[in-house]
């Protein structure tokens, strides 16, 4: 009486648990039955199966009950010659299958008691369970993340060490890379802060999906804008490009499909709040806002900005192995030339960034000295061949 009360209890024990998993880590009920069954065959057969000699195992739990049943699959046969496999026409009669069922060629299941998995089995069935939790909740990921390149999730820092940081995002736990971390001192990434990352995609770690996150990818600065800028949301505004030297100063090219939206307005926001509040999620981070412009000699010098050109000589080649090369020469005042370049070469950094071209700024003496030289050399040549 007290056995039978037990396993009673025992198998709405199964039930209940398979509830509070499904419901605590959103997986269907369906997936835990099936990777509870897989582990009760895959015990059955390490404890009293090691060679493999049974074929066919199965196990099926009631899905309202929780009774187990676990049983192997016989071959009906004229004379059994595999007791481990097979069973003759005569004992399947015996074990009282239907005469109409008694075909050589069928196949029956022959039940085996639960108890005889023992102890050691129980370890064992509970060690696959947690190896098919973890491949359920792995699709569960894919299916969540994998669609989610590019873009922004808020996630918890849970740890740090000398290679990645770790975030909670839900229920999954993504990393953030060392290359995918900004280097300085306003950028901390204390336990418990909440921030805000760009989705870099799925890697496997230690057998199962981790979700990969970047905070120096120029694609965050530019999903933080979407976000706080309806008239980009709309589709109103859009943005160009993005060049980014993560935790430093960033540029950024906005265009207006409405020609009644000032873009650069629109996303500085009334009082600079829109931009503020970006720059406040990349840790204070600069940035600059420019203006796009089809015409690349226009667009360069908006992207100098805030130095101003003179002149923009372009020149778009194909090299030796033709590869597409875009280089300009542009032309500023002498006062401008250290602001045109910028701190250690940031700011015509960005704009090559931005642009696609590679930048060759001159001061307006350099290239007025250069065009008297050339002159001389001309009339020298010149006076050389009256000689």
């Amino acid at each position: 009486m007290a056995k039978r009360k037990k396993e009673e209890e025992q198998r709405e024990s199964i039930v209940d648990i398979v509830k509070l998993l499904a419901k605590e880590r959103d997986i269907e009920e369906e997936e835990i039955f099936k990777a509870i069954e897989s582990g009760i065959v895959a015990a059955y057969r390490r404890e009293f199966d090691a060679q493999k000699r049974i074929k066919s195992v199965r196990a099926e739990i009631d899905r309202e009950t929780g009774e187990i049943v676990v049983y192997r699959m016989l071959e009906i046969v004229e004379e059994a010659l595999d007791p481990e496999n097979e069973i003759s026409v005569e004992d399947a009669r015996e074990n009282g299958l239907d005469e109409e069922y008694c075909v050589v060629g069928n196949m029956i299941p022959l039940t085996i008691e639960v108890e005889e998995l023992g102890s050691l089995a129980a370890d064992a069935a509970k060690n696959s369970i947690k190896q098919k939790l973890k491949e359920a909740e792995g699709v569960k990921i894919q299916r969540e993340f994998a669609d989610k390149k590019d873009r922004i999730v808020t996630g918890t820092i849970i740890r740090k060490d000398n290679n990645a940081v770790y975030v909670s995002i839900g229920r999954a736990e993504a990393i953030v890379k060392r290359n995918g971390q900004v280097k300085n001192d306003r950028e901390r990434y204390e336990q418990d802060r909440k921030m805000k990352f760009i989705v870099k995609g799925i890697e496997e770690s230690g057998g199962r999906p981790t979700v990969v996150l970047s905070r120096t990818d120029p694609e965050l600065v530019k999903q933080l804008f979407a976000m706080e800028v309806p008239e980009i949301k709309a589709g109103d505004v859009i943005i160009k490009s993005v060049a980014r030297e993560a935790g430093s100063r960033s540029k950024i090219a906005v265009y207006s499909r409405d020609p009644d939206i000032d873009a650069k307005g629109a996303c500085v926001g009334q009082r600079g709040q829109r931009v503020q509040q970006v720059m406040s999620e990349l840790s204070d981070e600069k940035i600059d806002i420019v203006d796009y412009k089809e015409d690349p000699a226009l667009f360069i010098s908006e992207a100098l900005q805030p130095a101003k050109a003179i002149r923009v000589d372009i020149e778009i080649s194909n090299n030796e192995d033709g590869v597409l090369e875009q280089r300009a020469k542009v032309i500023v005042p002498d006062d401008q030339f250290s602001l045109a370049i910028g701190k250690s070469g940031q700011n015509v950094r960005l704009a090559a960034k931005l642009t696609g071209f590679s930048i060759d700024i001159r001061r307006e003496s350099d290239e007025s000295d250069e065009a008297v030289r050339d002159l001389t050399e001309g009339f020298q040549v010149a006076e050389e061949g009256e000689e």
